[in-house]
């Protein structure tokens, strides 16, 4: 029997993670106990949190050691039903090697640095209309009149999805995220629906695309893309669309948001960007490492295998705390814990030593894109969102495993 570590932060309660990410109780255990059995109290069982980088990177490096595919690389509501269990496994950041190898070539070259920075254009039009339509007011609802319309926009437009669909579509994505939320009030069959109405977007843009096709956008490259000689089935097609959409608005708003909750609680830092532009690149990777957009990943070991000092067994899930990894004190410095938007003018290697991506074969496609959407979005509105504060507390998502903003409202000095 595998002894509980002594210090519990029953971290699976996604009412408690609502609150915010819990740092003190990450530091306590990469201090004490960095990779340690918790319980789960929601499901009933018990995991691995691993806390400290080296073992996270061994763990996501050897996939061989740890599995994305026999419990999901996170846990989804209803996904103890086997059939779901099934269906959950086709999704690209379920899959080990070899498919997820052979699957993640389809749409690499669309999110190669190379095609973001073409989108780049593009990207700077639509954060400037969107600063346009609240400059005025001196006030708005941060989430959803700017940091959702981004990532909106740009997977929308890779996915050839026209104007009027969006919005729908985007309503079908929160129910998808927020089925831990009381509040949202979905179930886990709200959620099966919600994901069968995008599987139903998918092939009509499918049909469309035949008809009046786009080169280079991913809609083609998913469309044109083969495994081992063969296309995307329907199936295949529709659930690649699934997991690039959902992951591509969700974690951008994420960051969007608890970048800008960042600045308003630290004002000194945020007129260093207003001061001197020229940081705002590297603040948005102190955003990223401050305050990732999942709170954790999970992998199944299968076989015995030593992580850190634990003996895991075969079966055994872990989860990886990218939050906690991302304030460790010997990696980042004494002052880990605190935000600081010129870190990486002293540590110019800060994008590849956090860990808000991931790391290994799950390292995530579109991280290129998240960058590029979250740089041009703060160029755009730190010179036009002046003396920005918060009128109430944020509403945050109930989620364990996403620390979103459900919204957000904020003032600022109307621009003349």
């Amino acid at each position: 029997m595998t002894e509980k570590c002594p210090f519990q932060f029953d971290l699976m309660n996604a009412e408690r993670m609502a609150k915010g990410v819990p740092f003190e109780d990450f530091k306590t255990l990469r201090e004490k106990c960095p990779v340690s059995w918790q319980d789960d109290t929601i499901r009933n069982t018990s995991f691995w949190a691993v806390t400290k980088r080296d073992d996270l990177d061994f763990v996501s490096k050897n996939p061989e050691l740890f599995s994305s595919s026999e419990n999901l690389a996170h846990p989804q509501p209803g996904g103890d039903d086997p059939e779901a269990l099934e269906i959950m496994r086709q999704l690209i950041i379920n899959m080990d090697p070899p498919d997820h190898i052979k699957y993640r070539r389809v749409v690499r070259n669309a999110f190669t640095a190379k095609a973001v920075d073409a989108l780049e254009p593009m990207m700077r039009k639509n954060a400037k209309e969107i600063i346009d339509k609240i400059v005025k007011k001196g006030e708005c609802e941060f989430v959803s009149e700017v940091a959702a319309e981004m990532p909106l926009f740009v997977i929308c437009a890779l996915m050839e999805m026209p104007t009027e669909d969006r919005q729908k579509f985007s309503d079908l994505v929160d129910i998808m995220i927020g089925m831990d939320d009381p509040e949202i009030g979905q179930t886990p069959e709200m959620g099966q629906a919600a994901a069968a109405q995008l599987f139903e977007i998918a092939m009509t843009l499918a049909v469309q695309h035949k008809i009046n096709p786009t080169p280079g956008s991913v809609l083609d490259a998913l469309l044109n893309g083969a495994v081992d000689g063969e296309a995307l089935n329907e199936f295949e097609f529709c659930t690649f669309f699934l997991i690039l959409i959902a992951g591509g608005v969700e974690t951008t708003r994420t960051a969007t948001s608890q970048g800008m909750r960042l600045l308003m609680k630290h004002p000194e830092q945020l007129q260093k960007l207003v001061d001197d532009p020229s940081l705002i690149p590297d603040a948005i990777e102190e955003i990223l490492r401050f305050y990732p957009s999942f709170n954790f990943m999970q992998r199944t070991a299968k076989q015995d295998v030593k992580v850190g000092d634990m003996e895991v067994k075969k079966g055994d899930i872990l989860r990886m705390y990218y939050p906690s990894v991302n304030h460790q004190d010997d990696i980042f410095g004494v002052d880990a814990e605190v935000f600081d938007v010129t870190r990486a003018r002293r540590m110019p290697n800060l994008r590849n030593e956090h860990r808000t991506f991931g790391v290994g074969q799950h390292f995530c496609i579109g991280s290129h894109l998240a960058r590029k959407e979250l740089l041009v979005m703060f160029e755009e509105m730190i010179p036009r969102i002046r003396n920005p504060r918060l009128v109430s507390e944020p509403h945050y998502l109930v989620s364990n495993f996403i620390p979103a903003i459900k919204s957000m409202h904020i003032a600022f000095d109307v621009e003349k």
